[in-house]
């Protein structure tokens, strides 16, 4: 509809074809900070294991890395995809479409953030769970 209203015209063309370079655009920073960030936190983790090897959290700080450059890229993929289909096709077919995704990226989502931190959402931090046995042993 709003494709169709803004379509009309020839500033409307070049409006529709700017909103496309922009949701491309968006897509591309979401890869380049993927991927730079997995290549940062790898590296990161290599010179770990050769100038530190007594660290033993290693491994968990590239998980939390690595998720969290995912978590980043997927959340600004979702912004991507909004952008174009509410812009460009917003057609029945594709807000379903655009709702699967946002659904599929939002479990995963969840599933790093549970990988991340390791606890379910509904559990208390180390943290807090560590205090509370303090309190009730003292």
């Amino acid at each position: 509809m709003l494709h169709e209203l803004i379509a009309a015209s020839a500033v409307g063309d070049r409006i529709l074809a700017w909103i496309e370079v922009a949701a491309l655009a968006i897509e591309v920073l979401a890869v380049a900070i993927i991927v730079v960030a997995i290549g940062y936190a790898v590296v990161r983790y290599l010179f770990q294991a050769v100038l530190h090897p007594e660290l033993e959290d290693r491994y968990q700080r590239l998980k939390v890395r690595l998720g969290r450059a995912l978590l980043l890229g997927l959340e600004i993929l979702v912004a991507a995809d909004v952008v174009r289909t509410v812009a460009l096709e917003a057609t029945l077919e594709s807000v379903a479409v655009l709702g699967l995704l946002v659904l599929i990226r939002t479990f995963l989502s969840w599933a790093l953030v549970v990988e991340i931190e390791e606890r379910w959402p509904w559990q208390p931090k180390r943290e807090e769970m560590e205090k509370a046995n303090e309190e009730v042993y003292e």
